[in-house]
């Protein structure tokens, strides 16, 4: 028999993606990483599958394009990659944006995050700063303290109170 095995095929491709490295590195979200977070294949413990998929969550800096990302991450591959959308992009404000200034004033500690949301879509200049500790958010049993938020309502009037947009 010549047939072969799709979960083994897989199995490359998943292990080329894992040792990959991507070269361009941001200072703030660091590196471009993709990661295979799923895997289906076969129905019987008997037969060899048809097919064996897999999902690879990629978190892109803003030194790539998405189509950039899924370009190099196929031509590494044999089995055929298909992008539910290059919608969404890695976004950041320029160091020499007001809001900086502000930030740096304040003495607010900044890091870039490898999550997203809709402030993707945003068309102009924007920073995502919430209250709470990071570690704990889109968790089962996440929760934020009374004082975090009374703290993050004094930080954004702070923020408000100091800012002062370049016209």
């Amino acid at each position: 028999e010549n047939t072969q095995n799709p979960i083994y095929l897989a199995a490359s491709d998943i292990q080329k993606i894992r040792s990959y490295e991507f070269d361009r590195i941001s200072p703030f979200l660091q590196k471009t990483k993709a990661s295979v977070t799923q895997i289906n294949a076969g129905t019987q413990h008997n037969q060899v599958p048809a097919r064996c998929d897999f999902v690879i969550d990629v978190r892109v800096n803003e030194l790539y394009t998405n189509q950039e990302v899924f370009e190099i991450l196929q031509s590494l591959v044999e089995s055929d990659l298909k992008a539910r959308s290059f919608r969404l992009s890695a976004s950041g404000v320029a160091r020499d944006h007001a809001i900086w200034k502000t930030i740096r004033h304040m003495e607010l500690e900044t890091f870039g995050s490898p999550t997203l949301s809709d402030q993707a879509l945003i068309p102009y200049p924007s920073i995502k700063i919430g209250p709470g500790d990071t570690l704990r958010s889109h968790k089962a049993d996440e929760f934020i303290f009374e004082q975090e938020i009374a703290d993050g309502i004094t930080t954004y009037l702070e923020i408000l109170h100091h800012y002062q947009p370049t016209l």
